[in-house]
């Protein structure tokens, strides 16, 4: 998919000259005079999943890249992952996003790197954190050819902790949970055991 904020830097540097305007007393000083296009390339960055579907990202060498295994290979877990985004209500960034995977393999491994960039490249979109598991996990589902898998984010928003009600230390959690990590509740509880 073609990337709007490329094609239209032009529009997107005057549309940021003209909220600085609005919002400054002094738009001319010399610290806000290159921050349109800084504004751009920032947005540019942390919009980079937004141009791609789950498919697309799937179909990908650089995150499609799998090593066969035996069947018996058990809980594969990787914990830790910070990633940011960008809420799609207040357009407010996202941070201290921690991301858990839990997969069972059927026949191939993904490399763990590859866990991490397919977490971060579905975050960098106007998002939800709903939203995010579900696409970590239908993007690995799609590589792996798996429906065993599971998806922990622990976040902190912006939009409630720096303004609105203010509140610090809320820490949102959601859980995508598919195939067996939904269905057996042993398999569950290892997997949370081995997030803590």
């Amino acid at each position: 998919m073609e990337n709007k904020l490329e094609k239209n830097r032009e529009e997107f540097e005057e549309l940021v000259g003209k909220l600085i305007n609005l919002m400054d007393p002094q738009p001319d000083r010399e610290g806000l005079k290159e921050t349109p296009h800084r504004v751009w390339k920032y947005w540019n960055e942390l919009l980079e999943g937004q141009w791609l579907t789950n498919d697309e990202i799937a179909k990908d060498v650089i995150y499609n890249k799998c090593f066969e295994v035996c069947d018996k290979t058990g809980l594969v877990v990787e914990k830790g992952i910070t990633v940011f985004s960008n809420c799609e209500h207040h357009l407010a960034l996202m941070y201290d996003m921690k991301i858990s995977i839990g997969y069972i393999p059927h026949g191939k491994v993904i490399g763990l790197s590859k866990l991490a960039r397919v977490a971060e490249l579905c975050a960098k979109r106007l998002q939800l954190q709903e939203r995010i598991g579900m696409d970590i996990a239908e993007v690995l589902s799609k590589i792996l050819g798996t429906e065993d898998i599971a998806v922990v984010i622990e976040g902190k928003h912006g939009c409630m902790t720096a303004r609105g009600i203010k509140a610090r230390e809320a820490v949102t959690k959601t859980a995508c949970l598919r195939g067996s990590f939904r269905d057996v509740y042993q398999l569950r509880q290892e997997f949370y055991e081995l997030i803590k």
